[in-house]
């Protein structure tokens, strides 16, 4: 194989699933590993309504954030994706498909995501 058919066997994307039940909800979660960076979807159903992205600047310690495509008026995936750029130092795309009604299980899901970070940071 060639330097460079080795490079885009090592680049490819990789899938992580897992789910868990969080205030007697079901929340699955779907990670796709990317080229210097992750895209994260947390739902109950498989919806994507929102999608924000975050990333490192060099001139500023929070990560740049903006959302692509959904409800300005909820902040959850922006929220997450800030918080989950500046742990990991990378690119993160993140769309929240769960209810925003209980600022609970937005704290739990996040909680949920970093346990996983920690037993499998190769997949993100």
């Amino acid at each position: 194989m060639s330097e460079t058919q080795n490079t885009a066997v090592s680049e490819a994307i990789s899938v992580h699933n897992f789910s868990d039940k969080i205030l007697e909800q079901a929340v699955h979660f779907h990670v796709m590993k990317l080229s210097g960076g992750f895209f994260l979807w947390i739902g109950s159903s498989p919806v994507l309504s929102n999608l924000a992205v975050s990333m490192s600047s060099k001139y500023d310690s929070m990560p740049l954030s903006t959302l692509l495509m959904g409800d300005p008026s909820n902040t959850a995936p922006n929220t997450l994706s800030q918080r989950l750029a500046k742990k990991t130092k990378k690119q993160v795309f993140v769309s929240y498909s769960l209810p925003v009604t209980d600022s609970n299980l937005s704290l739990l899901v996040e909680n949920r995501i970093k346990k996983e970070l920690e037993l499998h940071p190769e997949h993100f």
